[in-house]
C-alpha cells in the first residue's frame, strides 16, 4: 500500500474499462480475464462486446458493464433506450448512461429527469448516470445530480474520460450532493494508485478507468510509488 494511506483493497472499486474505439475480441476476452483474476468490480466495454463479456464472465463475480449514449449524451431518448434494452438482453447488468447535456444547460430538466427514469424503469439494472462534470458548473453539477437521484440512478458517474477527468473536488462534492444515498464513480485519468486511494477517500465507491492493472501492480510493489 501507499506510504500515508489507509490498507484500502482497491480492486473490488474498479470497473475495468475498455472503452478505445480500436478495443479487439482479443483484448475483451483479456480484460474479462484480468477483472476475473484481479476481482475487479466490472469490466465496461461497448455494447457491441456485452454478449462476448457476459459469456466468459458467466458465473463469475465481476458484472458486465457497458455505455450509453456514449460518450457526448446526444443520441435520441428512443435510442438510448433501446440501446440501454438490447445491452441487458445480451447480458449487461450495468450501464453508464450519458446524460444530455445540452438539455441540461439550457434548462430542459424535465427532459433529462425523463431519459434516466426511462431507461431505469425499463432495464431494471444498475445504473450509473454520467454527469461530465468538467463540464458543469457546481449548480449545474447539483442539479443534475438530483435529478439523477430522483430518477432513480444507482450510482453517480463524474466523467466519460472524453473531457478531462475526475477530481477530488468533484467527488467530494458528489458525497455532500448524495448524503450516501447512491454510489459515486470517479472516472477518467486514474493513472496512480496514490490519485485512486485520494478519490476513494474523498468518497467515491467505484474507479473508472483502463489503468486497473497499473494499479493493482503500484499496490503490490509500493517501493516503486511516487
Amino acid at each position: 500500500m501507499a506510504a500515508g494511506y489507509p490498507n484500502i483493497d482497491i480492486a473490488p472499486f474498479i470497473d475495468h474499462a475498455l472503452l478505445t474505439p480500436t478495443a479487439t475480441p482479443e483484448q475483451v476476452d483479456q480484460w474479462c480475464e484480468q477483472a476475473d483474476r484481479y476481482n475487479f468490480a466490472s469490466v465496461c466495454l461497448y455494447p457491441t462486446y456485452v454478449k462476448q463479456a457476459a459469456e466468459i464472465l458467466h458465473g463469475k463475480k465481476p458484472k458486465v458493464c457497458t455505455v450509453i449514449g456514449f460518450p457526448t449524451g446526444a443520441t435520441t431518448r428512443s435510442v438510448k433506450l433501446y440501446e440501454a434494452l438490447e445491452a441487458v438482453e445480451n447480458g449487461a447488468t450495468e450501464l453508464d448512461v450519458v446524460i444530455n447535456l445540452g438539455w441540461l444547460k439550457s434548462g430542459n430538466t424535465e427532459a433529462v429527469h425523463r431519459e434516466i427514469a426511462e431507461i431505469c424503469e425499463e432495464t431494471g439494472q444498475v445504473v450509473k448516470v454520467i454527469l461530465e462534470t468538467n463540464l458543469l458548473t457546481d449548480a449545474e453539477k447539483k442539479i443534475a445530480a438530483d435529478i439523477a437521484m430522483d430518477a432513480g440512478a444507482t450510482f453517480l458517474k463524474t466523467n466519460t474520460g472524453w473531457n478531462g477527468g475526475a477530481t477530488v473536488a468533484d467527488v467530494r462534492l458528489l458525497k455532500d450532493i448524495t448524503r450516501e444515498r447512491v454510489g459515486i464513480k470517479a472516472s477518467g485519468g486514474i493513472r496512480t494508485l496514490n490519485q485512486a486511494l485520494d478519490l476513494i477517500l474523498a468518497g467515491a465507491t467505484r474507479l473508472g478507468t483502463s489503468r486497473g492493472i497499473d494499479l493493482i501492480h503500484q499496490r503490490d510493489n509500493p517501493e516503486k510509488v511516487e
